[in-house]
């Protein structure tokens, strides 16, 4: 399964920022006694008891921000909410209940996500007998804490763990194949409603030359060799200063959440355009999603007999360096050309994604990699990486216990990176790689693959 994660929500004030630089255990939001500081969203990687999951620091609920970016908070603030396994519902125990506290707890009734309450700011027994009125939330119990003095930082913890979902076995994967969920993404006008159409082999969607002429994401069920998937259809992006009205705005939101939720996302580009500040645009959050990805060349009839396919190739990949391992396809989706070439590896990297790597497997590879290139001396001493585990998976995510994490420099993780691209199934895929501290609590952990390593077993406990 994916990563859990814990969206810390509110309103504005209430110490979000401070409980989520708490939990963490260093500042890494913005903290200040002003109102609506935090606008985007900010996310942290945690370990406790043996379960993994990311606390998200949204913005205010409800903010009137001074540089009139309401719009755009909420928009972020609703992402963190829809992405969220297990929302924390954070509330000033100082204040008591307000009329915007009351707000919040109705939108977040409306969501079938399990939620908790926290009333930060008690500072003292007092305060913790004040907050038993925030029952007249209807969340129940809250849990009380104090970011600023440490307090009750494990009930927070555990209340978080008591309410993360269960393990995915390997019989609950089993029992039903997932639908592949593809966004079909790209500015104006680049023949995306026409790919879906091609692809469902009717008039599903709307295609004129008109540039917008899609303005909502529209999902589309397709059966195509006896699997099935749903292709989602995005509204086409603008330059944002061209962002001037409700449907351009509601659209770009759209189409990011679009790629947020999907499993694997098509960016097109039209081959007769040059690539534009918004396809860059695009790419990036694209990346930071760590989603897997296929650039799609469009309209390869009008430059098939002008112009080789490495050089529109080179071109991308002189714009996009950091997406050097990203598939390109060269189609036309008016007759089908390639089409069916770019579902099918589509559905390859979806199941990339969905790889697991043995730990001992992981540790030999690593193994192999730190003996023959050792990460460069730091403070007059080598870093060391003791072992290395996969968490999760969508995107295949990897943890390497360490000494120093901030000894590994930009350079040393890139070839770590490369490393595992050229040795495990993940060669097109991101993947999420996380240099973390060992604990005292990893000890065990790390005998494990002493064992391991000296026994030379795999899972099976078969000789390599």
């Amino acid at each position: 399964m994916s990563i859990p994660q814990i969206s810390i929500v509110g309103r504005p004030n209430v110490g979000k920022s401070s409980v989520f630089n708490w939990l963490a255990g260093r500042r890494l939001a913005i903290v200040d006694d002003m109102a609506g500081v935090t606008r985007d969203r900010m996310t942290f990687l945690m370990q406790e008891k043996g379960r993994y999951f990311e606390i998200v620091d949204t913005g205010g609920i409800g903010i009137n921000d001074v540089d009139e970016l309401d719009e755009e908070i909420e928009q972020q603030i609703e992402l963190g909410i829809q992405g969220a396994d297990v929302l924390m519902f954070v509330v000033d125990a100082r204040d008591g209940v307000t009329a915007l506290d009351q707000t919040v707890a109705r939108r977040l009734r409306n969501i079938k996500k399990p939620v908790f309450l926290v009333a930060n700011k008690c500072d003292g027994q007092n305060w913790e007998i004040e907050s038993s009125e925030f029952f007249a939330l209807g969340m129940g119990q809250p849990v009380v804490c104090s970011a600023k003095n440490n307090r009750h930082k494990q009930a927070v913890l555990d209340k978080i763990l008591e309410n993360l979902p269960e393990f995915e076995t390997a019989e609950d994967s089993e029992l039903e194949a997932p639908e592949m969920k593809l966004a079909i993404v790209g500015r104006r006008n680049v023949g995306k409603s026409t790919l879906i159409n091609t692809i469902t082999e009717s008039e599903r969607m709307i295609v004129s030359p008109v540039a917008g002429t899609t303005r909502d994401s529209v999902d589309v069920r397709i059966e195509i060799d006896g699997k099935s998937f749903v292709a989602i259809d995005t509204p086409g992006l603008r330059k944002g200063k061209s962002v001037r009205t409700d449907i351009d705005f509601y659209g770009t939101h759209r189409a990011h959440r679009s790629i947020r939720h999907a499993d694997v996302v098509l960016m097109m580009f039209d081959c007769s355009q040059r690539i534009s500040k918004v396809d860059r645009k695009l790419c990036s959050y694209i990346e930071s999603y760590y989603k897997p990805c296929i650039l799609v060349v469009n309209k390869w009839d009008l430059m098939a007999d002008h112009m080789p396919t490495e050089r529109w190739a080179n071109y991308l990949r002189d714009n996009f360096g950091s997406l050097w391992n990203v598939p390109i396809a060269f189609i036309t989706a008016q007759d089908g050309r390639n089409v069916k070439k770019m579902l099918n590896h589509a559905q390859m990297l979806y199941k990339q994604s969905l790889d697991r790597v043995s730990t001992p497997r992981l540790n030999k590879i690593i193994r192999s990699a730190l003996d023959h290139h050792p990460p460069p001396i730091a403070n007059r001493r080598r870093p060391k990486i003791y072992y290395a585990t996969q968490i999760g998976i969508q995107p295949p995510t990897i943890v390497l216990k360490c000494n120093d994490p901030d000894a590994f420099p930009k350079s040393y993780r890139k070839y770590l990176l490369g490393v595992l691209r050229d040795t495990v199934n993940f060669g097109e895929i991101p993947i999420r790689m996380v240099l973390e501290k060992r604990g005292s609590s990893d000890a065990q952990n790390e005998l494990d693959q002493q064992r391991v390593r000296v026994s030379g077993e795999n899972q099976d406990g078969h000789k390599d």
